[in-house]
C-alpha cells in the first residue's frame, strides 16, 4: 500500500490526538515507519489535491472517501488457482499508467497467483484461459484497453532455453 492509502485510511477512522499528534489507542504514533519529512509533504499534497480538509483539525472529504473505497475495491481477491503443470499457452501484456499504480500492482500479485511466470516486467505468460470473473473485474476498473492477451499456437516452456 501507499503512504496516502495509509494516511486517508487513518483519517478516516477515529483516533486521538496527544501533543499534536495522532496515536493509537496505547498512545503509540500511527504514522512512526514513514519519516516525518515524507509526511509533511505527503499531507501537503493531499491538501492541495482537496483528499483533506484542515477545519479544527484534520477532516477527510468525499475526494479522499472515494479514493479509499477505489483502493479498498481494487484489491478484490480472485481464488482461482492453476494447477503448475497446466500448460503455458497464454501471454498477458499490459501497460498500466503511473496513476493506477495500486491497480498494477494487484493485476501483477494475481498473474503470479494463478502461476504465470514473467518474461518482463509487463509481459506474463500462463494457463489459458483467465477466469470470466477476473477478466470483468479488470475491465470494470478501467484496465480493459491497458491490458492485452494473446493466445500461443504453442505452449511456453520456461525449462527451454531460447537463443
Amino acid at each position: 500500500m501507499s503512504i496516502i492509502y495509509d494516511i486517508l485510511k487513518e483519517l478516516s477512522n477515529v483516533s486521538l490526538n496527544y501533543k499534536g499528534s495522532r496515536v493509537n489507542l496505547l498512545g503509540l504514533p500511527k504514522f512512526n515507519k514513514y519519516s516525518p519529512s515524507s509526511l509533511r509533504g505527503t499531507m501537503s499534497r493531499l491538501k492541495k489535491e482537496g483528499f483533506i480538509e484542515d477545519c479544527d483539525g484534520l477532516f477527510i472529504t468525499l475526494k479522499g472517501r472515494n479514493y479509499i473505497r477505489r483502493k479498498i475495491d481494487s484489491l478484490k481477491q480472485f481464488n482461482f488457482k492453476f494447477s503448475k503443470d497446466e500448460p503455458k499457452n497464454l501471454l498477458v501484456m499490459f501497460d498500466v499508467p503511473e496513476t493506477k499504480k495500486a491497480e498494477r500492482e494487484w493485476l501483477r500479485w494475481h498473474l503470479k497467483k494463478f502461476n504465470y511466470i514473467m518474461m518482463q516486467k509487463s509481459v506474463w505468460v500462463g494457463p489459458s484461459p483467465l477466469p470470466k470473473a477476473f477478466l470483468d473485474y479488470v475491465k470494470s476498473i478501467g484496465l480493459k484497453n491497458d491490458v492485452k492477451t494473446f493466445k500461443l499456437a504453442k505452449g511456453y516452456d520456461p525449462t527451454k532455453k531460447i537463443l
